[in-house]
């Protein structure tokens, strides 16, 4: 498996915290989530470009890794 980076290039591992550099729409809601939301205890998947994650509003997300960063 194929590590697993975020903008800046640093690995992301199983459970760390990343913030997001860029407001983001969530599909299927009215939610937006804005820069510099914290994203806890991330999940890594069998794709190198996606986490899943959780915020204070929203559950269950799956993320690209493109507009995170490691907090």
């Amino acid at each position: 498996m194929s590590e697993t980076r975020d903008c800046n290039g640093a690995i992301l591992n199983e459970g760390d915290n990343v913030t997001l550099i860029k407001d983001l729409k969530v599909k299927g809601s009215s939610t937006v989530l804005k820069r510099g939301t914290v994203v806890r205890g991330i999940h890594l998947t069998d794709d190198p470009e996606e986490i899943e994650g959780r915020t204070d509003k929203v559950k269950g997300l799956v993320l690209k890794t493109c507009f995170l960063k490691k907090a």
